[in-house]
């Protein structure tokens, strides 16, 4: 099952689905991280992560 784009996940959490995740919130950033991996920390706090772009 695909994860919708918007689907969005914390630091920590399992990536459910593989793509180009954007940090919520300001400063913001992508990252393309694959389905499995633990979403990362950015700039040192956690943040939540939301689905913009499919692999």
């Amino acid at each position: 099952m695909t994860s919708p784009l918007g689907t969005r996940v914390r630091t920590g959490e399992r990536c459910p689905e593989s793509g180009v995740w954007k940090v919520v919130g300001t400063p913001t950033t992508t990252a393309p991280i694959a389905i499995g991996n633990v979403m990362p920390p950015y700039s040192g706090r956690a943040v939540t992560w939301e689905l913009i772009r499919y692999a």
